[in-house]
Order: structure tokens, then C-alpha cells, then sequence
């Protein structure tokens, strides 16, 4: 029988970065907390000497300009990442490269279980190929149907978003053109597709000064 690992478990932020800082190595805190209090968390990090690693989803645009001032001050690294899935990066990056060359494209996500929709990712992957000078779906004159989905941004990208007990995380970009039809997807089956991801954000911001955003720009 494997002997338990005794790790504590404490409310008292202060109290744990105080204990962390007496150490010779350099503590990184990750966050997988709430919106509301990622800045004070990364303030008392910062204040420790300590660098962060944010996993945050809904994270709004205003909190992370005030992270970046506070990271700039302080010259200390912070890595907000709005996913950590490596898989989930390479379907965006891939997503990019072919908006450039399909007029239509929609986009399906299933949760298991989820608080609201469409998720972070599916608004991450509209807003990314949004205002690149295109606008797709032009031949569909079904905008104002529900069924058809919610029209993401102002290039015309439709989200439909299922949730269903049962399936993985699941995204499905399609693009096509007449008689041709160009499918991506990426499944997360299980939380430790995120570790990899994770691991790579801790290796990465130890050699941070300032805030960056997005894993991908360590890929």
C-alpha cells in the first residue's frame, strides 16, 4: 500500500507564500481560481517574489491589463493562459491557417456539463478568425433562425454548443467550399491531457519579467 503524501491543504494564501519564499527555489503559484480574485492572488504572489501561472477561464480584458502594469512594475514574470491544452492551441493555430482559404465555416462543441455557452474556447476560435477580411457565410439567409446557431463577432462564424452527459470536450471547426469539405477536431477525454500544458507554463515562466498571454507563444 502506497504511503500518503501528507500535503496540506490551507486556506491562508499569505500564510503559504510566506512558508514557500524562505526557499532557495524559485515557487511558482498556479491559479485555477475565479475571475473575481485572480489580481489580489497574483499581487500577493508578486509581493513574495514569486512568479504565476494563471488558468482562469472568463478572465476579462481589463483584469489582464492590470496584471501587466503590475508584472511590468514589479519586473516579474506571470503567464495567463486561457487554455492549457496543447491539442486545443494546435486546433487554433490550425483553424487560422484555413480561414484564409474557405468561405464557410461553423463550429460545434459539446461539454459534458457546463455553467453558460458558448465556452471560452469556441468564442477564443471565433474572435481569432474574425476581422481577417473575410466574411463567411455569406449564401446563408437563415441569420435570424436559433437552430442554426449563434452568429459569433461580425464575419458571420456560427457556434453551436450541445451539452451531453456522456460525450468528452469536444470541438469541431467545419470549413467548406463547393464540393469540398475540410474538418477539425480536438477531444479532451480527460483532465490530465492539461498537465502537459501546465508543466511546460511552470518551465516557461520561471524565465519570465513580464505577463505574457497564451501558451502558444512558447509552441
Amino acid at each position: 500500500m502506497e504511503e500518503p503524501l501528507e500535503i496540506p491543504v490551507v486556506s491562508d494564501l499569505t500564510m503559504v507564500l510566506g512558508s514557500i519564499s524562505q526557499g532557495k527555489e524559485v515557487g511558482v503559484v498556479i491559479d485555477f481560481t475565479d475571475p473575481s480574485i485572480v489580481y489580489e492572488n497574483v499581487k500577493q504572489a508578486t509581493a513574495f517574489g514569486m512568479k504565476s501561472v494563471v488558468y482562469v477561464p472568463r478572465i476579462k480584458p481589463e483584469t489582464v491589463s492590470a496584471l501587466s502594469a503590475l508584472c511590468d512594475k514589479a519586473t516579474m514574470g506571470c503567464l495567463v493562459a486561457p487554455t492549457l491544452s496543447i491539442g486545443s492551441i494546435l486546433l487554433q493555430q490550425a483553424v487560422i491557417m484555413a480561414s484564409f482559404h474557405y468561405n464557410n465555416v461553423e463550429l460545434v462543441e459539446s461539454r459534458p456539463n457546463a455553467a453558460d455557452f458558448p465556452s471560452p474556447e469556441a468564442i477564443q476560435i471565433a474572435n481569432n478568425i474574425s476581422n481577417l477580411g473575410q466574411i463567411y457565410n455569406r449564401e446563408d439567409s437563415s441569420t435570424d433562425v436559433k437552430a442554426r446557431g449563434q452568429v459569433i463577432g461580425e464575419d458571420g462564424v456560427r457556434v453551436h454548443s450541445m451539452v451531453l452527459p456522456g460525450l468528452p470536450s469536444s470541438t469541431q471547426v467545419y470549413f467548406s467550399s463547393p464540393g469540398d469539405v475540410y474538418t477539425l477536431k480536438h477531444d479532451i477525454i480527460d483532465v490530465r491531457s492539461l498537465m502537459p500544458g501546465l508543466l511546460l507554463a511552470i518551465r516557461k515562466v520561471v524565465r519570465l519579467k513580464n505577463l505574457v498571454y497564451g501558451l502558444e507563444k512558447f509552441l
